[in-house]
């Protein structure tokens, strides 16, 4: 007897190194107000809060599945794992997602935009964290460089008494 195995009709994997901490990158995607913009077309609900390590959500609306931002420490960064599994949703919500998948080639020139859309957050990502600060020249640091220790605040001298 041969089981069937599901398989998501959409089914995106990226990995981008970012040269920042695990939390900082995993902070980038945790208000929920940024999610439109990064991902203007998923209805995206948390199930899983990992903190630094990231976060998992169930996708809902014309497409149903599920995606995830996973931050894994690696030397002095974070490798950034993104994961996307969609299917159409069944009914007539998913029809604009079933029109897209139609066509032999429909499936892949959809994971294709997907893994653009996917690359250009990380760039996105990429630039800001890594950016040097404002008035400095180049980046903060290069990889396996140690992050400078922050400065000491000045003191401020004791009042008379």
């Amino acid at each position: 007897m041969r089981h069937a195995v599901a398989v998501a009709a959409l089914d995106v994997i990226d990995e981008t190194f970012v040269l920042a901490g695990p939390a900082v990158v995993a902070a980038a995607f945790a208000d929920p107000a940024d999610w439109p913009r990064l991902w203007p077309d998923l209805e995206l609900h948390v199930f899983a809060d990992r903190g630094a390590a990231g976060l998992r959500w169930s996708v809902t609306g014309r497409w149903v599945g599920s995606a995830e931002v996973w931050c894994e420490a690696v030397g002095d960064g974070t490798v950034v794992h993104w994961f996307l599994r969609l299917d159409p949703a069944p009914g007539p919500d998913g029809g604009s997602a079933r029109r897209l998948l139609r066509g032999a080639r429909g499936p892949a020139r959809e994971a294709l935009r997907r893994q653009r859309a996917a690359k250009a957050i990380a760039f996105d990502l990429k630039a800001r964290l890594e950016a040097a600060p404002t008035g400095t020249a180049g980046w903060t640091r290069r990889p396996g460089v140690p992050t400078p220790a922050p400065a000491d605040p000045p003191v401020a001298p004791l009042a008379p008494a």
